[in-house]
């Protein structure tokens, strides 16, 4: 069943509501997609500004490598986030930014990768992957795949724990982590102990009630999921025969996955594929926490980080993570 368009101004968390009125609306036209793209990328661009007076943790030193990319394609950044006071090895989460498939940018992550190595005491990884619609479909997940696997033949060197190595990612960051996840699975060549899924973009077939409830110009709606997807997947979004790699919620099958968690907000655009894909996960046998938060909307602990619920959420993510690498 289809749903109508909902009104956002009324459903957010409380303590969102003034922030988000002000929130810039972004007007996208989903049949030009370079035009499109443009838009989402100036967004972007301006959010990385405004982060430029972030400062970050003392205590965590940052590395960039430049590691072999896929198959004689360019060759992938890995930035590391390493805590001083790292045991070694060291339980290691491997992060993938968002953007859509088509903006977004490693710098964008420092204040979120850093804060979580200095927190949790890990090591934590961040991939510059290559951006669609220059390089769709399987280019940015093989990039994601090459900086995973340089980190797994490389660990010894880099103090990273075999045994508990982690990926996740969040928005289009967190549906490469999902499909990076069954690539790993399929390939065997890297074992993997858990993947973190912030609001993961999973289905390229835009096709849930939350997708045609969520048309609000100021978040990720269904104009944006519509390029953001026809971008990746050239032009093929929403047809018959798209790769689970690609779109993880058209897999098949689940099982043997590490265990996952994911949190969503009630009024995100992904909140019903989301779900749907925690509930194929547990009838898969893979061990899956869901959390659904009221009121929260698409990035809005990151962009309203001072409210009580973004607070919250950091707090059940900063638990999970160290539940899962730490064993806490």
């Amino acid at each position: 069943m289809v749903t109508s368009a909902v009104d956002m101004d009324s459903l957010v968390d409380p303590e969102y509501r003034t922030a988000f009125v002000a929130l810039p609306k972004r007007v996208l036209d989903p049949s030009d997609v370079t035009a499109s793209v443009a838009t989402i990328r100036e967004s972007g661009a301006a959010r990385l500004a405004a982060m430029a007076e972030i400062s970050l943790p003392d205590s965590v030193s940052i590395e960039n490598h430049s590691v072999p990319g896929p198959g004689g394609a360019p060759a992938v950044n890995v930035r590391l986030y390493r805590s001083n006071a790292s045991p070694r090895p060291t339980p290691t989460l491997y992060y993938i930014h968002g953007g859509g498939m088509v903006g977004g940018y490693v710098d964008m992550s420092d204040p979120y990768c850093a804060s979580i190595a200095d927190r949790l005491g890990i090591l934590v990884a961040s991939v510059e992957y290559r951006l669609a619609p220059e390089h769709p479909y399987p280019a940015p997940l093989e990039d994601c795949y090459a900086g995973l696997r340089w980190m797994w033949q490389n660990a010894d060197q880099l103090g990273v724990d075999r045994a508990r190595l982690g990926i996740g990612g969040g928005s289009a960051g967190g549906g490469l982590a999902a499909g990076l996840a069954l690539l790993a699975r399929d390939r065997g060549e890297i074992s993997l102990c858990y993947q973190h899924l912030v609001f993961p973009m999973l289905d390229h077939r835009n096709s849930t009630p939350s997708s045609h409830a969520i048309t609000d110009e100021r978040v990720w709606n269904r104009d944006s999921n519509t390029v953001g997807w026809n971008a990746y997947l050239g032009g093929t979004a929403g047809q018959d025969n798209v790769p689970a790699y690609a779109s993880p919620a058209c897999a098949d099958d689940l099982s043997g996955l590490p265990p996952a968690y994911i949190f969503v907000g009630t009024v995100d655009l992904f909140v019903d594929e989301d779900t749907a894909y925690a509930q194929a996960l547990r009838l898969a046998g893979v061990p899956v926490e869901l959390h659904v938060y009221p009121g929260a909307f698409h990035g809005s602990q990151g962009s309203i980080p001072d409210a009580a619920l973004s607070r919250r959420w950091r707090e059940d993510e900063m638990a999970a993570i160290d539940r899962a690498l730490n064993g806490a």
